[in-house]
């Protein structure tokens, strides 16, 4: 079984718009190869140099969905991170953080990235970065990916 993460948004950019911003996010990190271009992050998803797969997709959440229930918000578009098989967990990790940093930085509005709907790692609501306060999420070189003010918060989905 595939570990995954979900970063689930709440923003007036289409799915196609947040592939964009998240390519540009990852061509400034040198991240993705050349042949990589947006719609292949909207379609089939693409492999970061550590083996990280990354898809970003259209949000169509029906109400009972937990981020809508006990974050507040409606998820409009989504990325979602899979980690490879190939090279340690931590590194990809690391890039799924810099990349969700990256489009923070390019795109407005509500986010929660997620393991599952069990562990929020870090929420955006109202403008603010909450980053869970597990220093096993968070070590240093991951929070130095962090590029955006942020205060350390746990949030947590409810579990009924």
């Amino acid at each position: 079984m595939s570990v995954s993460y979900s970063l689930d948004m709440a923003t007036e950019k289409t799915a196609l718009e947040v592939a964009w911003h998240l390519h540009d996010a990852a061509r400034s990190v040198r991240m993705f190869e050349e042949s990589v271009t947006p719609e292949l992050l909207l379609d089939e998803g693409a492999v970061t140099q550590t083996g990280l797969w990354v898809c970003v997709g259209e949000e169509k959440p029906q109400p009972w969905n937990p981020v809508i229930t006990d974050l507040g918000f409606t998820p409009t578009a989504s990325v979602r991170f899979q980690l490879g098989r190939s090279r340690g967990a931590s590194d990809q990790q690391t890039d799924m953080i810099r990349l969700v940093s990256g489009l923070l930085s390019r795109a407005p509005g509500e986010a929660v990235l997620h393991f599952q709907f069990e562990v929020i790692w870090l929420l955006r609501r109202g403008g603010e970065l909450a980053l869970n306060e597990r220093d096993d999420l968070w070590p240093p070189q991951r929070l130095a990916a962090v590029s955006q003010p942020y205060r350390r918060a746990t949030h947590e989905f409810s579990e009924e």
